[in-house]
């Protein structure tokens, strides 16, 4: 009775903010389209009310996500694995620390379930890695599988290991994930109860969160995703592979063509392969594995400016897929795929909306173009109310607030990041696959963050020229674009805190 009274409050929260939501977006309509402007005026009062709409969009995706999380689910069928279940334990590295891969193998090797098979795929280029390779793979009795090149990256290094397997079920971890051993055990009675089940994807979280204020914070955003984010789309029969922590039935990956070799995001894209195919996909919210967060900015940026491209390049696929055959996925799994693959254009909303401000008290030129009191009765309840929303959802999981605002922050610090990645991938212009630095802290260089620094300077003299104006000559319009000057301040101060610690 106590769930089902806090998913009726819940209900009621989200339907009072899409009330507000509608409430704001037909104001902003109304005063955009129908109050005089001048041209330029118009033209950037579009493009901030459609970075308005992108994120709300988005945030309406997210709200729908923690609805279906908290519903009632059904457990799928469950059958015990015969003799015939077969496992290859797949680890990808290349240019891997030694001890990572070793914890790595050991804790593979501890898994408690005998009809399993270790396969190192070792992809370095440098010799004294291929050497530790060689060394790891006796120690613990493995199969070490390598190749002349490093074609299509983690993705042709499967494929390629796949042509030599004969295991039913292969198993993906990344060389800093660490499986617990019950992992198997409870995952494979998913795929062998029900046949056309694709794959099982798990969760990963950090163990090392206490080594940096990046891999603290990187662990909470890793959190929305996975205990919110990958079960509403779970729910929506939408559920893709993360790349890591996954069980996948070999007979449904050769079905598809194997791993996707033309995007940086390759489980993504194999995801889209199989479900077009009518192969289902689960996901199981227990975390059995543990890994490695990236550790400091650099490594941060990099690990984002991968996904970031990965996905947006998933939109040329979309898009052939829906004028050529659009009944290959439900209108929900069509939402589902494009929220994923536009996410990362979040950069360019953000840069277009911390612009207005800026340009409101520097020229005057206005960012709202509305009435200040319509402004306040539609927009402040909407925020509050996505605010409460949000945060109470993350606070049921034990997040404090702080580190979910933190990870907010460093969210906006990389706006940069996405917005570079972003075009890398709309234009294809970047396929080369970037492993994620781990082990050892390594401060940004000033030249490495100066978009960041760039665009905390830039609000620094917003906001002391916003203040001295609103001294002189005090307004409400002038108060509201000063209040979130500031507030965009603050977060940029973040580059300090997370860059030199």
């Amino acid at each position: 009775m106590k769930d089902k009274n806090k998913f009726r409050s819940l209900i009621v929260q989200v339907t009072v903010l899409l009330i507000a939501l509608s409430l704001y977006i037909l104001a902003r309509s109304y005063f955009l389209f129908h109050v005089h402007l001048q041209t330029l005026e118009r033209v950037f009062g579009i493009i901030f009310f459609a970075s308005e709409l992108f994120i709300m969009i988005h945030a309406f995706g997210f709200f729908l996500d923690i609805i279906n999380q908290n519903r009632k689910k059904v457990e799928p069928r469950r059958v015990e694995p015969g003799e015939d279940a077969s496992v290859a334990i797949l680890i990808p590295s290349r240019h891997e620390p030694k001890q990572v891969v070793y914890n790595t193998l050991l804790t593979c090797q501890k898994m408690s379930y005998p009809n399993k098979t270790l396969y190192l795929l070792d992809d370095s280029s440098i010799e004294s890695y291929k050497q530790e390779a060689r060394e790891l793979a006796e120690i613990f009795g493995a199969e070490l599988f390598t190749r002349k090149t490093n074609r299509g990256a983690k993705a042709g290094l499967v494929n390629d290991v796949m042509a030599t397997l004969s295991e039913k079920y292969i198993v993906v971890f990344d060389a800093d994930q660490n499986p617990m051993p019950g992992f198997l055990t409870m995952i494979l009675p998913f795929l062998e109860g029900d046949d056309r089940l694709a794959l099982v994807q798990t969760p990963q979280f950090y163990t090392n969160t206490d080594v940096s204020h990046v891999a603290m914070v990187a662990n909470v955003q890793q959190a929305v995703f996975f205990e919110y984010v990958c079960e509403g789309k779970a729910s929506n029969e939408s559920m893709f592979c993360c790349g890591t922590n996954v069980v996948i039935r070999s007979a449904a990956l050769r079905e598809v063509g194997g791993f996707d070799e033309s995007t940086l995001t390759e489980d993504l894209a194999t995801s889209l392969r199989l479900h077009r195919k009518k192969w289902k996909t689960l996901y199981y919210n227990k975390a059995y594995t543990f890994g490695m967060a990236p550790e400091d900015l650099g490594a941060y940026f990099k690990q984002q400016a991968r996904w970031a491209t990965g996905n947006v390049q998933l939109i040329h696929k979309l898009f052939v897929l829906f004028f050529t055959h659009i009944r290959a996925l439900s209108p929900v799994q069509w939402f589902e795929y494009m929220i994923t693959a536009t996410y990362y254009f979040i950069g360019w909303a953000y840069i277009f909306l911390i612009t207005g401000p800026i340009l409101y008290i520097f020229f005057g030129f206005p960012s709202f173009f509305m009435n200040q009191s319509v402004y306040v009765l539609t927009f402040v309840p909407y925020l509050l109310l996505s605010l409460t929303v949000y945060y109470s959802s993350m606070k049921r999981r034990k997040y404090t607030q702080l580190n979910v605002f933190k990870a907010q922050m460093l969210t906006m610090l990389t706006i940069p990041i996405y917005m570079r990645a972003s075009l890398q991938g709309l234009f294809n212009l970047k396929k080369v696959f970037n492993v994620t630095r781990k082990g050892g802290i390594i401060n940004a260089s000033v030249l490495s963050v100066w978009p960041q620094l760039l665009l905390w300077m830039i609000h620094l003299s917003a906001l002391t020229w916003g203040v001295l104006k609103l001294y002189q000559d005090p307004s409400i319009s002038l108060g509201m674009n000063v209040f979130w000057v500031g507030f965009h301040f603050f977060i940029f101060c973040g580059i300090f805190y997370f860059n030199w610690e």
